[in-house]
């Protein structure tokens, strides 16, 4: 799949897809003989997980070091008891990371949600007050 059709699936600027392959968080698996980015299923996979984490503010560096740590453990046969124990580690804490950032999400949502309720109330107040004033 070339970039554009990439792009229009899963809804990603073409600029940020670029940009993630610069910084190596995601590189397509060919390149066309015209050399434009091809990308397979499982590269659109890996974009569109990475577009998941954005809402929770990791940075790039913090995605690219989850995705490290994914890869790893996708190839857990190989790795000694200790890699395992320490991949195991960092998911472990990107897992609280990501609790702790929707449970703050959450909140902010709540928050969000009480505000509308008021501001209706106040709209439909106001509303019962002017119409009351019309003789």
């Amino acid at each position: 799949m070339q970039i554009g059709q990439v792009s229009t699936r899963i809804g990603l600027s073409l600029r940020t897809i670029r940009h993630w392959d610069e910084v190596g968080l995601v590189t397509p698996s060919a390149r066309s003989a015209g050399g434009f980015r091809l990308y397979t299923e499982t590269d659109v996979e890996r974009l569109a997980f990475i577009k998941r984490l954005k809402p929770l503010d990791f940075s790039l560096d913090q995605i690219k070091e989850l995705l490290a740590t994914v890869d790893g453990l996708a190839q857990q046969e190989e790795l000694s008891s200790e890699r395992l124990e320490d991949l195991l580690g960092r998911l472990a804490m990107f897992r609280a990371a990501t609790d702790s950032r929707l449970d703050a999400l959450r909140h902010q949502v709540d928050s969000l949600e009480s505000l509308s309720r008021d501001l209706k109330n106040l709209d439909t107040s106001t509303r019962s007050y002017n119409a009351s004033q019309t003789p």
